[in-house]
Order: structure tokens, then C-alpha cells, then sequence
């Protein structure tokens, strides 16, 4: 991993600001953070030039009808690394993790039909040379994770959060179509999330205004959002780990929704299997892992047991291959 710098105060604070609102104006933003435009301007363009941020638009999977996984892929030592970045170079793959003794493989497998899902678990990665065990998991629930604000980062008060925040509500909903403008649309703002109206346009053969407005109403059905790619450890967070939580069906929701609001938590869901929560988890230091571990986790009455993961490197998040802190756009397809 490169050697990385932990961001100063303002640099958080923008970082925390774009969670609330990816697509909010520069001017927007330094009013909110109390700073000229052009500071705003400077300091994003800084981040985001280094490949250390980077905002990006993306469907969400259930809203939109993607069967999403939870993957948990075993290999051979000498394999694990070019197997990652194969899954990592798919599109409809998101978060890959190297873990445990770097033999084995998290991610998430977003596809667009079952076809597709069972051609990617029952032919293409069987088939993969040192690939010696798959288990996936059905992503049933998210109770935080993806539109849902990590609470981790805690730099903007109260009144800086509101002013910026918009309101989403978790769960089931009606499922929306994506049309081709839709589909176009997102192939832009999954590399930036940030692109301007003009090249959504042009991207989508629609006017600017007509743009604007197919944005708004994607965003307010929860067909889209925008998340911040960005290495916890330019934050000040050094662990990383995913939790495999069994509790009993009848206690699910309720330990689900006592993860979402801790804020070592940027992503918590139920899913199937005999372990049915999978929780990331992101601290300080191991310290700070082994207190939550035993005070929070230990508070949960309904928890039985937990396995944890330790996430040895992050070869991709969201929509961005990654290189240590740096974010690396992924090769034309």
C-alpha cells in the first residue's frame, strides 16, 4: 500500500459534506462548510486529481431489479490475488476484498437477471483455475449501506447535516424500470457523479432541463444515489472487518437496525445462510475493533455468535478499482 496521509479537518469535512449530497452545488457546499466557492473547488479537485475521492452514481439494486449477492470466494494462496482482480474488473461486481489469510475473496455481485447470476456461480468462477470454494449469500435486506449515511465520520454539526442531508427511506418499494436514458445516464455517473448536465445530455440525447428533471425523479424514487469512494484509512480509520452475525429470524430486524446506528457501521444487511446478518466494520485501530467487539457487539442479546473477517486490502469499492488509498480507473471494456 502507498503511504497516505490522514486529510485535515476540511478536506473530512467535505468528505462527510458530498456523503450528505454528491451531486450538491460547489456553492452549496461552502456555504454549508463556511468557505469560499473556490476553496470548495480547490480542495475537491485536489482529491479527486490525486484518485483519493471520487463521487459516483449508482443503481440501487433492489428499486431497479438487480439480484444482489454476498460472495464469499476460497483460493489457493498463489490465486487469490489474480482472481480478485478478474471479479474486480466485471462491472457487475462492487466491493472486493482480499480477507482472512489472503486466500479468500468478499464481494458483491449485482446482476441484471438470474441468467446472468448463475452463469457468474455455477460456470464462470467453478471454472476458474485454483478456485477452491464458493458460497453465496442473497442479499435480503440492507439496513444500512449504499443511500444510508455512514454516521462514522462526525466532522459537520447537527445543523451542517440537515442543511444537507436528503430524506431516504429504507425497505421495500415500488420497483422501477430503467429505461435506455436511464441506463446511459448511470454509464456516465458511475465514473463521476459529479458530471454536468451538458455531458448527461449528450450521453442521453435529451435537453439539459429534460435531464435535470429525469435525475430528480430517479433520485426521489430511490432508483439512484450517490456514494463517496474514499480508503477509510485517509480518514483516521486503520480496521476494517466484515462481522458474519447469527441471531434468530424473530430478532433479525431489530439486530439489524441496532447495526445501522452504530457508527463503526457503514453497511449492515440480512442475508441467507446460517449466518444471516454480514455487517463491515470500520475502527480506529485494533483497539478500537476489540472494544467494539465486546461492548457493543456483546450488548446485543440476540446475537449467538459472530465470525470475524479481517480485510487484509480493498481491490475494488463501489465503482473504482483501487491501488493502496488511490482510486485507478478501470480498463475500456
Amino acid at each position: 500500500m502507498h503511504d497516505v496521509e490522514e486529510l485535515d479537518g476540511l478536506d473530512k469535512a467535505l468528505v462527510q459534506a458530498l456523503m450528505m449530497d454528491g451531486r450538491a452545488p460547489f456553492s452549496r457546499l461552502a456555504e454549508v462548510l463556511e468557505v469560499s466557492d473556490q476553496t470548495v473547488i480547490r480542495r475537491y479537485r485536489r482529491l479527486r486529481t490525486a484518485g483519493l475521492l471520487r463521487v459516483v452514481g449508482l443503481p440501487v439494486g433492489h428499486r431497479v431489479g438487480l439480484y444482489e449477492s454476498w460472495l464469499r470466494v476460497q483460493c489457493t494462496p498463489d490465486a487469490a490475488v489474480q482472481v480478485a482482480d478478474g471479479l474486480a474488473r466485471r462491472p457487475d461486481i462492487a466491493w472486493v476484498t482480499l480477507n482472512s489469510g489472503g486466500t479468500e475473496i468478499h464481494c458483491i455481485s449485482r446482476a441484471r437477471n438470474r441468467g446472468d447470476r448463475d452463469a457468474l456461480l455455477l460456470q464462470k468462477l467453478p471454472g476458474t483455475r485454483r478456485v477452491t470454494g464458493i458460497s453465496a449469500h442473497s442479499i435480503l435486506r440492507t439496513f444500512i449501506g449504499g443511500p444510508g449515511h455512514w454516521a462514522g465520520l462526525d466532522i459537520l454539526t447537527e445543523q451542517q447535516v440537515r442543511a444537507l442531508e436528503r430524506p431516504w427511506v429504507f425497505g421495500p418499494g415500488t420497483r422501477i424500470d430503467l429505461d435506455e436514458a436511464a441506463l446511459a445516464m448511470l454509464a456516465v455517473l458511475g465514473r463521476d457523479g459529479r458530471a454536468g448536465y451538458p455531458e448527461l445530455a449528450r450521453a442521453t440525447a435529451l435537453s439539459e432541463s429534460a435531464v435535470r428533471r429525469r435525475l430528480e425523479q430517479l433520485r426521489d424514487g430511490g432508483a439512484i444515489y450517490f456514494d463517496v469512494e474514499i480508503a477509510p484509512v485517509l480518514l483516521g480509520f486503520q480496521a476494517e472487518a466484515a462481522l458474519l452475525v447469527s441471531v434468530p429470524p424473530a430478532e433479525l430486524a431489530a439486530t439489524g437496525a441496532a447495526f445501522a446506528g452504530h457508527p463503526e457501521v457503514p453497511f449492515a444487511a440480512a442475508i441467507t445462510g446460517s449466518a444471516n446478518l454480514l455487517a463491515v466494520v470500520v475502527c480506529r485501530d485494533t483497539d478500537a475493533l476489540y472494544g467494539y467487539l465486546t461492548e457493543r457487539i456483546g450488548a446485543l442479546k440476540a446475537v449467538q455468535q459472530v465470525e470475524v473477517v479481517p480485510v487484509l486490502r480493498t481491490v475494488k469499492r463501489a465503482g473504482m478499482l483501487t491501488d493502496g488509498a488511490r482510486l485507478v480507473d478501470p480498463p475500456a471494456v
